[in-house]
């Protein structure tokens, strides 16, 4: 790689078919539903939403080489009406001589809704297809007009997988007089968060600093990032921190507790994975204690498949917070194990047939319903009556 250049390496390195593209078999897969439009020459307005990085710029460039489109890219946050006219100009041209032209408007969001509007009757002509990308729901943040006459493709965040076999390849084609081991590439691509674009920063960086011998190390990596955070998803350090925070919400330890929380997030841990194991602790260590506490983890989980970083840290530090301070009871926990126990060790116990439920006339001749006690008919609306099988009559799991 030719440091003097002035290109940036993640421009240089910029996939032009769909086999380089990284991520996204969702849509560009085998069985993507974006492929088959596409190479059915079916290529609607859309709107890509999605995480930093994940390939919205990239995907609608390749896409117009692929049905050779002219392509024209403007940022909303610095373009308006004015840059917009003059595209439009040229695709109106463009389609006079048989030319389809896309504009990719990166930041779509950030168009008010004039603006927005600016794009209805070209979009509805066929003088563009229009590709907006944005990190926003498009729900809240493109016009109900726009979006109507768009179909929405949603990118998911890359998985560190993903990043590394990306990475992986740039260096092989980019750098490969530089000495830079699978480790390094492992620690960028969970330093990245999802964000190829970022990983391939931090790699040219990396490159810039390496030692006289070209080799980049993974402290040169966390030099770059300036954090000491790095850790294993898949190692000990992973669990050793969950373990904390599940031990940290146990003891009523708010503090700990949103400590060991922001660990996790500062390392880039998958929200997701944070709600879950929080999902999991509100039911075996809070249980019925606070029944609430499920109800709260479940809107956690949510707002963070839907929100992401940076949005859900505070999200995921508020229910933690909640968590610890929950009454505790491990009943439920205790009531699974006994209960499994019992099920594996006595099998296929008869159900008493005074609960069994006679729904036709021969089943009741041969006792099904027979002696069942009505509770509500009870005073106290208890009838006492024996509902666990004879075996395990006497049975107290509390």
């Amino acid at each position: 790689m030719d440091n003097s250049k002035m290109e940036p390496l993640a421009s240089v390195a910029r996939p032009e078919t769909f086999d380089d593209f990284i991520g996204q078999k969702h849509l560009i897969g085998e069985k993507g539903t974006l492929l088959i439009l596409i190479n059915k020459g079916i290529l609607p307005s859309m709107i890509f939403w999605g995480p930093p990085g994940t390939g919205k710029t990239t995907l609608a460039y390749i896409i117009s080489k692929q049905l050779d489109y002219n392509f024209y890219k403007l940022q909303a946050v610095s373009s308006g009406k004015a840059n917009l006219k003059n595209i439009l100009r040229k695709a109106i041209a463009d389609q006079k001589e048989g030319k389809k032209s896309i504009l990719f408007l990166d930041e779509i969001h950030r168009w008010n809704k004039a603006q927005q509007d600016a794009l209805l009757p070209f979009v509805e002509k066929g003088v563009i297809t229009l590709i907006g990308a944005t990190t926003e729901n498009p729900s809240f943040s493109i016009n109900s007009a726009l979006l109507s006459r768009t179909k929405v493709i949603k990118f998911e965040q890359l998985s560190d997988e993903e990043i590394a076999q990306g990475l992986e390849r740039i260096v092989k084609k980019y750098c490969s007089e530089y000495k830079i081991d699978s480790d390094v590439i492992k620690a960028i691509s969970q330093l990245a968060n999802g964000d190829f674009r970022s990983a391939i920063n931090i790699l040219e960086i990396a490159i810039t600093l390496a030692d006289k011998n070209k080799k980049v190390t993974k402290e040169i990596i966390l030099q770059i990032v300036q954090k000491q955070l790095y850790y294993d998803k898949n190692g000990e350090e992973h669990y050793n921190i969950i373990s904390a925070l599940h031990k940290s919400m146990r003891s009523s330890d708010k503090n700990a507790s949103a400590y060991w929380t922001m660990r996790m997030i500062e390392a880039g841990e998958d929200p997701l994975y944070i709600a879950r194991r929080m999902m999991r602790f509100a039911s075996e260590d809070i249980g019925n204690a606070d029944p609430q506490a499920l109800v709260l983890v479940n809107a956690c989980y949510n707002a963070c498949k839907n929100m992401g970083y940076p949005e859900c840290d505070v999200i995921l530090i508020q229910t933690a917070i909640y968590l610890a301070s929950c009454p505790k009871d491990n009943s439920a926990y205790k009531v699974v194990q006994q209960t499994r126990e019992d099920v594996k060790k006595f099998g296929n116990l008869q159900v008493p047939m005074h609960i069994r439920n006679g729904v036709t006339k021969m089943m009741q001749e041969f006792g099904y319903g027979k002696g069942y006690i009505y509770d509500h008919d009870t005073e106290d609306k208890k009838s006492g009556q024996q509902c666990m099988p004879d075996e395990l009559k006497n049975r107290n799991y509390f």
